[in-house]
């Protein structure tokens, strides 16, 4: 140390300056091994996350392939949608499928820099910690993709604070995941799928159907904006329970989709002043919309088809979550006007006609002859086909207990033809009420594909849930005879204008008593033409027919032309006393029209998977069940049922007049009215009668199949006929490719028949 340097320090002031910066440093020191301390663990706790050290995480094979409830889809013919089957009402879009307003309203409202972050928003977590220091919270920290991670993976109820924040860093690592494995445009997708709208709703497509009745491409910029108003809290912002929350919240979005330049100002504020038009609002289940009847039978052929066909990983099909695709061969058009002609016959017609009809009688709408005894044991088992006896029996309510419930005056929503009638009445009552509603069923197919293009299974799926297509027998009457016919026309050579004779006939019983059948009495005693006998329903000669063949022979034919329901070997089944199914009656009659091949009708073309991909085709099964020249000769044979006989009035009433194959069929009472129609490109069968056989008209003017059934037939046609975008030509039925020389020209075919005396039958 130079002691005339007054400047240099002495070294215990040297060791004074050394310290602060020896402090600086281990400070420094300090904050970057704290630093990188902080980043090891930070990595190495995510990485424990990503290795599910604190838990299970979702799988590569899950963030591949999501799982999610998706609705099955049914598709008509013409490319509508019938319905859906599912325990989440959720259909999956691409985003091409999405129209641009929902993207931008979704961006503009919860995740603006979505297109620049990696699946979680440094600035949007830095904003939400800066606002749990300070207490002035500013929106949240969720991006698109954490939402949709949420979405996906759910996080479980009653978490614990730890728990919680626990699942959101599992949640940040796993929507880092889904942006590796996914692209922006497909997680957006993912997302708007995911959602639940409310309203049953779940994904946009779903909700904006429900909504809207729109497909979500085609959504509006104020749509769009509701939709996304409605995503955080559905019943809040719900614009059918809270219109006024819903209409704040969507014009916010909107605003927000100004700000960011998505749409101008001034279209925003002309838009904010836009009411919410719910007017399409209806929430779609197996209730509401077209073709239920047939969808609840599709449903249990569907069941039966998932249970022997299965997906890639081994387990079977599921028709409430694996979103299969149902194409089916209905017609959306001509299953509407079917569901008119029921509703508009038996609403304008028949029901105030039986109401009339039974007016001032203490027993209606039952068989006068019955006992009391006999209507209440009819109403007691009612009863007992109810839901709501169902229920109760299920839920272990003693019998004395359900009846007293079944007595006693509640709130009740009755079915009307004007629309539903919420009154007090007991649900015994709405049980004798509900006895007075007459019920129908229509099929219609096409003759050479077997399609069904129409299926109406009773008056409103709703109030009646049994299907009279499919699952009610009732006693045909004469829609029997034409099997009889047949034979004559194939086993025994003869033609329609064969001529025999209308006298009575007896035949022998195995118990050496004798069956002789009544008829009408027309031109008793003479000869007639087959193609009159049929046309005007003559029993003697159907009787006479079935003596000469045999009920065996008979049952054989019917057999081959698809008709499966038991029947006994007894002569009577000639005048139609067996109980067979509207949908097996339609199939056997197109045989006629399809040149003597049975085809059996069919409801599906195909069956896809979520993907598209093509799972299982249907073909319907053919068997040449008569010969063509018997077919054609069988289908100019009731051509005169139209022509001059029990089916004349859709000539003279409902002006058809196309070449028309038909066959009406009233039974024992008046208890069925059938009409079973042919034209070359549709073969269609109706019934109508009430829930029981012992409801029913009193005169046979009121109760046969022409009155009863036939106007269904006839409006249904009228409006088939009526829109040229269905292509149904008006033209006649083709003859057999092997030429014939046979004369249909008889000469008694012209007498003037009639309408309002159709045939009848004896009891059995």
């Amino acid at each position: 140390m130079d002691p005339n340097n007054e400047n240099e320090l002495k070294p215990e002031e040297q060791n004074e300056t050394k310290k602060p910066k020896n402090k600086i440093k281990r400070l420094i020191l300090i904050i970057w091994l704290a630093f990188a301390g902080t980043l090891i663990a930070a990595v190495l706790f995510f990485t424990g996350i990503s290795l599910e050290w604190f838990g299970p995480m979702p799988t590569f094979m899950e963030l591949e392939n999501p799982r999610s409830n998706l609705a099955s889809e049914i598709y008509s013919a013409d490319g509508k949608l019938l319905g859906k089957y599912y325990i989440e009402n959720r259909s999956n879009v691409h985003f091409r499928d999405l129209s641009p307003h929902i993207v931008h309203a979704l961006l503009a409202t919860e995740d603006i820099r979505f297109y620049e972050h990696s699946g979680v928003d440094p600035r949007a977590t830095m904003r939400v910690a800066y606002g749990v220091l300070t207490g002035n919270q500013k929106g949240g920290g969720s991006t698109i993709t954490q939402q949709l991670a949420k979405n996906l993976f759910p996080r479980g109820e009653r978490l614990s604070t730890m728990q919680l924040i626990m699942r959101k860093f599992k949640e940040w690592v796993t929507a880092i995941k889904l942006e590796r494995n996914y692209s922006k445009d497909e997680i957006i997708a993912m997302y708007l799928n995911t959602i639940d709208f409310g309203s049953h709703s779940f994904g946009i497509k779903s909700a904006a159907n429900t909504f809207f009745n729109k497909t979500p491409d085609s959504l509006t910029a104020e749509e769009a904006a509701l939709f996304v108003a409605i995503l955080n809290a559905p019943t809040r912002y719900s614009p059918i329970r809270n219109p006024e929350n819903a209409l704040a919240r969507r014009n916010l979005v909107l605003q927000q989709m100004s700000k960011y330049n998505f749409i101008g100002q001034r279209e925003a504020d002309s838009l904010v002043q836009v009411p919410i038009d719910m007017s399409h609002y209806g929430i779609r289940d197996h209730n509401t919309g077209i073709a239920r009847y047939f969808r609840e039978h599709l449903r249990q052929v569907l069941k039966s088809w998932c249970k022997t066909h299965y997906k890639p990983d081994g387990t079977p099909y599921n028709i409430y979550k694996d979103g299969l695709r149902i194409y089916t061969t209905i017609d959306s058009r001509m299953q509407k006007y079917a569901e008119w002609a029921v509703h508009e016959h038996l609403s304008k017609d028949l029901q105030p006609t039986f109401y009339k009809h039974w007016e001032g009688y203490s027993k209606a709408p039952f068989d006068k002859e019955l006992s009391w005894d006999e209507i209440n044991n009819i109403l007691n088992n009612a009863m007992r086909r109810s839901e709501r006896y169902r229920r109760l029996k299920s839920a272990g309510i003693s019998i004395d207990s359900i009846k007293t419930i079944f007595n006693t005056k509640t709130n009740i929503e009755l079915f009307s033809w004007n629309g539903p009638i919420d009154t007090l009445l007991s649900p015994m009552d709405s049980i004798k009420y509900y006895q007075f509603i007459l019920r129908a069923g229509l099929m219609s197919m096409e003759p050479h594909t077997g399609h069904v293009k129409a299926y109406v299974g009773g008056p409103d799926y709703t109030y009646f849930k049994y299907d009279q297509v499919k699952y009610a027998r009732r006693q045909v009457g004469s829609t029997f005879k034409p099997f009889v016919y047949t034979l004559a026309m194939q086993e025994g050579g003869q033609t329609p204008c064969t001529e025999v004779p209308n006298i009575q006939v007896s035949i022998e019983l195995p118990d050496k008593t004798y069956w002789k059948p009544r008829s009408s009495g027309k031109r008793a005693g003479e000869m007639v033409t087959l193609k009159w006998a049929l046309a005007n329903s003559i029993n003697w000669v159907s009787a006479y027919l079935m003596k000469r063949y045999s009920p065996q022979a008979v049952i054989k034919i019917a057999r081959k032309m698809g008709v499966e329901s038991p029947i006994p070997e007894v002569p009577s089944i000639c005048l139609g006393s067996p109980d067979i199914t509207l949908f097996e009656m339609v199939g056997a009659f197109n045989t006629f029209a399809n040149r003597g091949v049975y085809v059996e009708p069919v409801f599906i073309t195909k069956i896809a998977d979520k993907n598209g991909n093509i799972i299982d085709t249907f073909m319907p099964k053919r068997e040449e069940a008569i010969n063509e020249v018997t077919a054609y000769k069988m289908l100019r044979l009731m051509e005169g049922v139209v022509e001059s006989g029990t089916g004349i009035r859709l000539r003279f009433k409902y002006n058809l007049y196309n070449p028309i194959a038909g066959k009406t069929g009233t039974t024992n009472n008046n208890s069925d009215g059938w009409f079973m129609g042919l034209t070359p490109q549709l073969t269609t069968g109706v019934w109508a009668g009430g829930e029981v056989r012992s409801i029913h008209f009193r005169y046979t003017t009121l109760g046969q199949g022409a009155n009863m059934a036939l106007p269904i037939w006839a409006l249904y046609m009228q409006k088939i006929y009526a829109d040229s975008t269905l292509n149904i030509s008006q033209g006649d039925f083709l003859p057999p490719a092997t030429p014939i020389d046979i004369d249909f020209n008889c000469a008694d075919t012209g007498d003037e028949f009639v309408p309002d005396t159709e045939e009848f039958i004896e009891e059995f």
